[in-house]
């Protein structure tokens, strides 16, 4: 209950930020120029927030995501306040394997370094509903698209820590909600097609399934020595709200 009241207030922790710093405050002197960042769910919100401050910071921002448009104004808003800012989009579908492919295959044949991967969109849907590759589209898009990302640019990543000595950062973006998951509920065949749904609940699993994946990843990593990390945060109380048709809160768009 006490950091509870804390954070609320806005009180600094022991990383000397609270709840009201700012990502301009957090990065100032912490982020190197010259790196390159993918964030997902970046046209809107905290990843839009997120680009903006690495793109003033330096860092090449890719901006993978599946609403083209919105991706092209929330560009011309980074290049408006830091007109030296390199921002790459690509067409992406998280919820749909066969695009994160796509998407991986693209960024791959640039042959550009990567030091940062931001996982960050995420949706919530009332109602059940499913990919086109028939699974649940909550795990399909927040857990199944960011776990394929993720595997599919790690060897570049490792491979660009090793080159440059800078350490590559992967950050998943989830929720405390997670712990609302019962151990019972939690089977893998039940998220892919749930027979009684609920949306909290498929959100909260998703985001459980994030951490674990995490924790995986976090042992594969330090086994083979690789000088990249891998960390889950939960964002804390944002106001991120954004509505979309047939649909309820989502953390970004996709």
């Amino acid at each position: 209950m006490k950091e509870t009241l804390r954070y609320l207030a806005g009180i600094a922790g022991p990383s000397g930020y609270g709840s009201k710093s700012t990502a301009e405050q957090v990065t100032q002197g912490s982020v190197a120029s010259h790196l390159t960042a993918i964030i997902t769910g970046a046209t809107s919100g905290i990843g839009a927030e997120t680009a903006r401050v690495l793109a003033k910071r330096g860092v090449r921002v890719v901006i993978p995501a599946r609403d083209l448009k919105r991706a092209a104004e929330v560009k011309e808003g980074i290049q408006r306040e830091s007109p030296n800012a390199e921002v790459l989009l690509f067409e992406i579908d998280l919820s749909s394997l066969v695009s994160v492919q796509r998407f991986c295959h693209q960024f791959l044949a640039l042959g550009l370094p990567l030091n940062i991967l931001i996982n960050n969109a995420g949706v919530y849907s009332k109602n059940l509903e499913f990919s086109e590759d028939k699974i649940e589209m909550t795990f399909a898009t927040n857990y199944l698209g960011h776990y394929l990302l993720t595997e599919m640019v790690l060897e570049k990543m490792i491979e660009t820590a090793a080159e440059t000595g800078v350490q590559g950062r992967i950050i998943n973006l989830s929720s405390v909600i997670h712990s609302w998951v019962k151990r019972d509920d939690f089977c893998f065949t039940r998220l892919l097609n749930p027979k009684n749904y609920n949306g909290t609940c498929a959100y909260a699993q998703s985001k459980l399934a994030t951490i674990m994946h995490a924790k995986e990843m976090s042992r594969q990593l330090k086994a083979r020595n690789a000088r990249v990390t891998i960390n889950v945060v939960h964002p804390g109380i944002v106001k991120t709200g954004i509505i979309r048709a047939h649909k309820g809160f989502i953390t970004g768009k996709n």
